[in-house]
């Protein structure tokens, strides 16, 4: 952990205690630092509101003056279930309820024969691995901020818990400042400009995190689109189309089953009667384990018919393997970049949806390089190259890429059990993240289970940080699908596969962009890139307005007329509520003089220019994408 993580993580200490001093029958469930602050889940009849924060802060800031030591212990097994029997776990003393929480933990996530550890602040005992700082008194500037419902481990069949969010910071202007980029955050969240922007819409009868694009966020779906084919094709890309389900085995033979298995959809039945049946007709029906009303004698029949399961593309990586195997391969034909805007569906648990962010639908930016070893370090490090240069485009001045190895205790389970594999190419990607001078964390145990990855972490312009795209190396699926081609020697060999998304999903790059230009896109990628605002409604002017207009939707200008009664300073509020980059006052001078008026959003009045111009500066903007 690091330090900042060391005082969240002591904080969580010290909120449960403040909460045990209020409320002694409180039950503690986990507790850990998380990005930007920590929580701890507790159950409680009292319902914790805001209004609550004050006192118990009050009681935080007695036990961080009393500067108690956080006293680690370990213990073992048996002692410490004894103790979470007398209740004395996650609390303040021996009770008369066991710490039911911490006893599950103990008998059912802590192996037999694992280190068991505790910590101790005054008169709070905790379950806890640790770290944390050497006393209360080190923790600096602190705050509650909200609470929410979450269920025990993330089950919905698990209780359901009060989850108390806080934050903590070395020192009270580093927790003024981190608030301050909050309220900043507020006014740029994507999911209030995606509806003021008129960007993307979600609808209850087509159900939770499946989000529609309006025309206006299609648009912009079209402009990165555009971007990433052109990227794409000059680094030499071939595109490809895949289709958005597959049979169950499909899934298995790439191991997304039962690996992924939580984050995809239940699957279908497609159940198909035989010869003597009703002419090969063909239904289908979900196949899920829940809990189902009584079977008709209609869905019994179906059982005893021929199916197969099929289930939504969570991935398109084991239909990209699939076009791999579709044609003989030789080592001439690699490096081979498939790349592919495909639609995938994944089930996110409803209390993890969020906004753009996190979805059950997404759009993804993914290409998959089968290569040789030998070609491998030049086709990653050009991956991170195009990376780059993407940030550079969006203006992305701070990131760090997350590269993720996997625990080799976890081979068989977690992760696919081919340790020499996993040495070698974590070695590899290591040795071109060094070589690049990228700049990069390592992290274990977070790979993906087919071999070593990089989460892309980015920091918006007013410091919030997002993960938006991924790269996986990929050793293991490439062999189970038996993916082959003929090497010089005119043997068989079985091709690396580099899983890339730079530009993420179109769902959370495009709630990182919003949020990121809080609204205000640039030319190139701005929905409505110009609006043309006449003063007055006479026949002439209207007809030079709109031959404005044609000459710019000609040149595919994204540009619209305003033709309502308003006075032009109505007009002009309007086009900069919805952040129109460049507005066209047009008038009777406009008109005479063939001429435009030319505002930009943010700037103001940027006066009168000659038409022609106007527009052949414009179109060179938008083709080099000008920020």
């Amino acid at each position: 952990m690091t330090e900042l993580e060391r005082i969240r993580h002591s904080c969580a200490h010290v909120l449960a205690t403040a909460i045990l001093r209020l409320w002694p029958g409180a039950q503690f469930a986990a507790g850990p630092p998380v990005e930007n602050g920590f929580y701890y889940d507790v159950e409680l009849d009292h319902r914790i509101s805001p209004e609550d924060f004050e006192k118990i802060e009050a009681e935080m800031k007695k036990e961080i003056r009393a500067n108690h030591r956080f006293e680690r212990s370990i213990v073992g097994r048996e002692e410490a279930l004894a103790m979470a029997r007398r209740g004395e776990l996650a609390s303040l003393g021996i009770r008369d309820q066991p710490s039911k929480f911490k006893l599950d933990i103990i008998e059912n996530t802590i192996k037999p024969g694992e280190e068991i550890s505790l910590y101790r602040n005054g008169d709070f005992t905790d379950l806890c691995a640790g770290p944390h700082v050497m006393r209360t008194g080190n923790i600096g500037a602190f705050r509650l901020t909200n609470v929410a419902s979450a269920y025990y481990k993330g089950d919905e069949r698990n209780p359901q818990l009060q989850r108390i969010y806080g934050t903590a910071f070395k020192t009270k202007k580093e927790l003024e400042d981190y608030f301050a980029m909050l309220e900043e955050a507020k006014k740029r969240d994507h999911r209030k400009l995606g509806k003021e922007l008129e960007l993307f819409t979600f609808d209850d009868d087509v159900g939770p995190g499946l989000p529609l694009w309006l025309p206006r966020g299609a648009a912009i779906i079209e402009e990165l689109e555009k971007l990433a084919k052109e990227t794409e094709f000059a680094a030499g890309y071939q595109r490809v189309r895949t289709v958005n389900l597959a049979r169950e085995s499909l899934y298995i033979k790439s191991g997304h089953l039962p690996y992924y298995a939580d984050s995809m959809f239940p699957p279908m039945t497609l159940a198909e009667h035989g010869p003597s049946g009703l002419g090969g007709e063909r239904a289908f029906s979900p196949a899920s384990d829940e809990a189902r009303p009584a079977e008709s004698p209609a869905a019994a029949q179906a059982k005893s018919l021929r199916s197969e399961r099929y289930y939504l593309k969570a991935m398109n990586c084991p239909h990209h393997h699939k076009l791999f195997a579709a044609l003989p391969r030789s080592y001439r034909d690699l490096p081979l970049r498939l790349a592919e805007y495909g639609y995938c569906h994944r089930y996110e648990q409803s209390g993890e949806l969020f906004g753009l962010m996190r979805v059950r639908s997404l759009q993804m930016n993914d290409a998959h390089i089968y290569c040789t070893p030998e070609q491998f370090e030049e086709e990653f490090n050009a991956v991170n190259q195009m990376y780059l240069r993407y940030f550079k485009l969006f203006g992305i001045d701070r990131y760090v890429m997350r590269y993720s190895t996997h625990d080799p205790s976890k081979l068989g389970q977690k992760f696919v059990d081919e340790p020499e594999l996993w040495i070698q190419t974590e070695t590899m990607v290591r040795d071109v993240l060094r070589r690049s001078g990228i700049n990069y964390v390592e992290v274990p145990n977070e790979a993906a289970f087919y071999g070593p990855k990089i989460d892309v972490q980015v920091w918006s312009a007013i410091g919030r940080e997002f993960t938006i795209a991924t790269n996986q190396v990929d050793f293991a699926v490439p062999k189970r699908f038996d993916l082959v081609y003929k090497t010089r020697e005119n043997t068989e060999a079985t091709p690396l596969c580099i899983h890339r998304a730079p530009l993420g999903t179109h769902e959370r790059f495009i709630g990182f962009l919003i949020e990121h230009y809080a609204g205000n896109f640039p030319l190139w990628l701005n929905p409505e890139q110009v609006r043309i605002l006449p003063i007055g409604d006479e026949a002439p002017l209207l007809d030079y307005s709109r031959g404005v207009l044609d000459e710019l939707r000609g040149h595919q200008v994204r540009a619209a007329l305003d033709t309502s009664s308003d006075k032009i300073n109505g007009k002009i509020q309007r086009a900069e509520q919805m952040k129109v980059h460049t507005m066209l006052v047009i008038g009777k001078r406009d008109l005479e003089a063939n001429a435009v008026s030319v505002r930009i959003h943010g700037q103001g009045n940027l006066g009168a220019r000659p038409r022609d111009q106007f527009i052949t500066e414009l179109l060179e903007n938008i083709a080099r994408r000008a920020a």
